[in-house]
Protein backbone atom coordinates (compact mmCIF):
# COMPACT_ATOMS: atom_id res chain seq x y z
CA UNK A 1 0.00 0.00 0.00
CA UNK A 2 1.66 3.64 -1.25
CA UNK A 3 0.90 6.33 1.17
CA UNK A 4 -1.25 8.72 0.34
CA UNK A 5 1.31 11.90 -1.08
CA UNK A 6 1.51 10.71 -4.69
CA UNK A 7 5.33 12.69 -6.45
CA UNK A 8 4.66 15.11 -8.57
CA UNK A 9 5.23 12.84 -11.41
CA UNK A 10 2.90 10.28 -10.44
CA UNK A 11 0.30 13.19 -10.46
CA UNK A 12 1.48 14.62 -13.58
CA UNK A 13 1.01 10.80 -14.92
CA UNK A 14 -2.09 10.50 -13.55
CA UNK A 15 -3.54 13.96 -14.83
CA UNK A 16 -2.38 12.64 -18.33
CA UNK A 17 -3.95 9.05 -18.49
CA UNK A 18 -7.18 10.76 -17.65
CA UNK A 19 -6.77 13.18 -20.43
CA UNK A 20 -6.64 9.99 -22.57
CA UNK A 21 -9.75 9.16 -21.36
CA UNK A 22 -8.24 5.52 -19.81
CA UNK A 23 -10.54 4.49 -16.72
CA UNK A 24 -9.20 4.60 -12.73
CA UNK A 25 -8.14 0.92 -13.33
CA UNK A 26 -6.11 1.31 -16.47
CA UNK A 27 -4.39 4.04 -14.86
CA UNK A 28 -3.34 2.30 -11.31
CA UNK A 29 -1.94 -0.20 -13.95
CA UNK A 30 -0.03 1.88 -16.20
CA UNK A 31 1.15 4.20 -13.54
CA UNK A 32 2.49 1.17 -11.55
CA UNK A 33 3.99 -0.40 -14.37
CA UNK A 34 5.98 3.09 -15.33
CA UNK A 35 7.04 3.73 -11.56
CA UNK A 36 6.97 0.20 -10.21
CA UNK A 37 4.51 1.01 -7.24
CA UNK A 38 1.25 -0.80 -6.13
CA UNK A 39 -1.29 1.91 -6.04
CA UNK A 40 -5.06 0.27 -6.31
CA UNK A 41 -7.84 1.59 -8.47
CA UNK A 42 -9.26 3.28 -5.12
CA UNK A 43 -6.41 4.77 -4.42
CA UNK A 44 -6.05 6.45 -8.17
CA UNK A 45 -9.67 7.40 -7.68
CA UNK A 46 -9.14 8.70 -4.36
CA UNK A 47 -6.24 11.04 -5.66
CA UNK A 48 -7.78 12.00 -8.65
CA UNK A 49 -10.35 13.15 -6.34
CA UNK A 50 -8.37 15.01 -4.22
CA UNK A 51 -6.35 16.84 -7.17
CA UNK A 52 -10.05 17.70 -8.15
CA UNK A 53 -9.82 15.73 -11.74
CA UNK A 54 -12.25 13.23 -10.86
CA UNK A 55 -15.24 13.38 -13.01
CA UNK A 56 -18.75 11.79 -13.09
CA UNK A 57 -19.75 11.68 -16.98
CA UNK A 58 -16.38 10.63 -18.42
CA UNK A 59 -16.21 9.95 -22.30
CA UNK A 60 -17.75 6.29 -22.84
CA UNK A 61 -15.67 6.05 -26.01
CA UNK A 62 -13.40 3.07 -25.96
CA UNK A 63 -9.55 4.95 -25.53
CA UNK A 64 -6.34 3.22 -26.62
CA UNK A 65 -3.18 3.94 -24.65
CA UNK A 66 -0.52 4.30 -27.51
CA UNK A 67 1.74 3.36 -24.64
CA UNK A 68 0.73 -0.31 -23.23
CA UNK A 69 -1.64 -0.61 -25.87
CA UNK A 70 -4.82 -1.22 -23.38
CA UNK A 71 -7.57 -0.31 -24.72
CA UNK A 72 -11.09 0.66 -22.27
CA UNK A 73 -14.24 -1.19 -23.01
CA UNK A 74 -17.49 0.78 -23.45
CA UNK A 75 -19.22 1.71 -20.29
CA UNK A 76 -23.26 1.02 -20.99
CA UNK A 77 -24.83 0.12 -24.45
CA UNK A 78 -26.66 3.11 -25.71
CA UNK A 79 -29.95 1.60 -25.36
CA UNK A 80 -29.53 1.13 -21.61
CA UNK A 81 -29.93 4.17 -19.20
CA UNK A 82 -27.52 5.57 -17.22
CA UNK A 83 -27.36 6.62 -13.83
CA UNK A 84 -28.74 9.75 -14.24
CA UNK A 85 -31.32 8.68 -16.16
CA UNK A 86 -32.36 6.24 -13.30
CA UNK A 87 -31.76 8.56 -10.81
CA UNK A 88 -35.08 11.01 -13.16
CA UNK A 89 -37.05 8.49 -13.76
CA UNK A 90 -37.02 7.29 -9.76
CA UNK A 91 -37.25 10.86 -8.34
CA UNK A 92 -40.05 11.48 -10.57
CA UNK A 93 -42.19 8.05 -9.10
CA UNK A 94 -41.07 10.05 -5.81
CA UNK A 95 -42.73 13.24 -6.31
CA UNK A 96 -45.93 11.24 -7.85
CA UNK A 97 -46.31 9.64 -4.28
CA UNK A 98 -48.77 10.89 -1.83
CA UNK A 99 -46.81 12.30 1.13
CA UNK A 100 -48.59 10.38 4.35
CA UNK A 101 -50.36 12.68 6.50
CA UNK A 102 -49.39 12.02 10.24
CA UNK A 103 -51.75 12.92 13.03
CA UNK A 104 -50.54 14.02 16.47
CA UNK A 105 -50.61 11.24 19.02
CA UNK A 106 -51.65 12.16 22.66
CA UNK A 107 -49.09 11.18 25.56
CA UNK A 108 -49.55 8.74 27.69
CA UNK A 109 -48.79 9.28 31.18
CA UNK A 110 -46.43 7.60 32.44
CA UNK A 111 -47.13 5.53 35.60
CA UNK A 112 -45.67 7.47 38.93
CA UNK A 113 -45.09 7.20 42.66
CA UNK A 114 -45.84 9.60 45.55
CA UNK A 115 -42.24 9.90 46.76
CA UNK A 116 -40.57 13.59 47.25
CA UNK A 117 -37.10 12.86 45.55
CA UNK A 118 -34.30 14.85 47.69
CA UNK A 119 -32.73 15.43 44.16
CA UNK A 120 -28.70 14.84 45.60
CA UNK A 121 -26.19 14.80 42.92
CA UNK A 122 -23.53 11.94 42.11
CA UNK A 123 -21.30 13.20 44.12
CA UNK A 124 -24.04 13.44 47.17
CA UNK A 125 -24.85 9.98 46.96
CA UNK A 126 -23.92 7.69 49.90
CA UNK A 127 -23.73 3.76 49.75
CA UNK A 128 -27.29 3.07 50.46
CA UNK A 129 -29.43 5.51 48.71
CA UNK A 130 -31.75 5.11 45.95
CA UNK A 131 -29.96 5.78 42.22
CA UNK A 132 -33.23 6.89 40.57
CA UNK A 133 -32.66 9.65 38.35
CA UNK A 134 -34.64 12.69 37.66
CA UNK A 135 -34.18 15.13 34.63
CA UNK A 136 -31.64 15.22 32.33
CA UNK A 137 -34.31 15.44 29.72
CA UNK A 138 -33.47 19.20 28.13
CA UNK A 139 -30.10 19.95 27.07
CA UNK A 140 -27.79 20.98 29.69
CA UNK A 141 -30.86 19.83 32.29
CA UNK A 142 -28.85 18.52 35.60
CA UNK A 143 -29.40 14.71 36.42
CA UNK A 144 -30.38 14.11 40.06
CA UNK A 145 -31.40 11.25 41.83
CA UNK A 146 -34.25 9.94 44.79
CA UNK A 147 -31.60 9.60 47.28
CA UNK A 148 -33.80 8.08 49.46
CA UNK A 149 -32.72 4.66 51.82
CA UNK A 150 -32.95 1.41 49.03
CA UNK A 151 -34.59 -1.53 48.65
CA UNK A 152 -31.92 -4.38 49.91
CA UNK A 153 -30.84 -6.12 47.06
CA UNK A 154 -31.61 -3.04 44.63
CA UNK A 155 -30.10 0.31 43.64
CA UNK A 156 -33.49 1.98 43.98
CA UNK A 157 -36.22 2.75 47.25
CA UNK A 158 -39.15 0.26 47.53
CA UNK A 159 -41.19 2.88 45.68
CA UNK A 160 -38.89 2.94 42.48
CA UNK A 161 -38.17 -0.34 42.51
CA UNK A 162 -41.91 -1.22 42.43
CA UNK A 163 -41.81 1.28 39.40
CA UNK A 164 -38.99 -0.28 36.96
CA UNK A 165 -40.78 -3.77 37.05
CA UNK A 166 -43.06 -4.93 34.92
CA UNK A 167 -45.96 -6.47 36.97
CA UNK A 168 -45.24 -10.17 37.52
CA UNK A 169 -41.69 -10.62 36.63
CA UNK A 170 -39.58 -11.60 39.74
CA UNK A 171 -36.49 -9.73 40.53
CA UNK A 172 -32.67 -11.65 40.07
CA UNK A 173 -31.58 -12.23 43.60
CA UNK A 174 -35.48 -14.06 43.93
CA UNK A 175 -35.34 -15.97 40.70
CA UNK A 176 -31.96 -17.26 42.02
CA UNK A 177 -32.96 -18.31 45.45
CA UNK A 178 -34.79 -21.33 43.86
CA UNK A 179 -32.77 -23.62 42.64
CA UNK A 180 -33.71 -26.17 40.38
CA UNK A 181 -34.92 -29.65 40.84
CA UNK A 182 -31.84 -31.83 40.06
CA UNK A 183 -29.11 -29.20 40.02
CA UNK A 184 -26.33 -29.49 42.99
CA UNK A 185 -26.09 -26.45 45.71
CA UNK A 186 -23.95 -26.02 48.68
CA UNK A 187 -25.89 -27.22 51.36
CA UNK A 188 -26.89 -30.63 49.19
CA UNK A 189 -23.44 -31.00 47.23
CA UNK A 190 -22.88 -34.03 49.61
CA UNK A 191 -26.01 -35.76 49.68
CA UNK A 192 -27.37 -38.30 46.87
CA UNK A 193 -30.61 -36.94 45.60
CA UNK A 194 -33.40 -38.90 46.63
Amino acid sequence: MQPSNWPPAHCAALREHLRRGMSYSEIAVAINARFNTAYSRSATIGRARRMGLAVIDRPREAARDPENGLTRPLRAEAGQPGLRGLHERYAAALLLRPMPVFEPVEMIPLRCVDVVPRHLSLFELQAGDCRYPYGGDEEGEAVTFCGHPRRRHSSYCAAHFDLTRAPGTVSEPEACAVAPRGVATERNAGRRPA
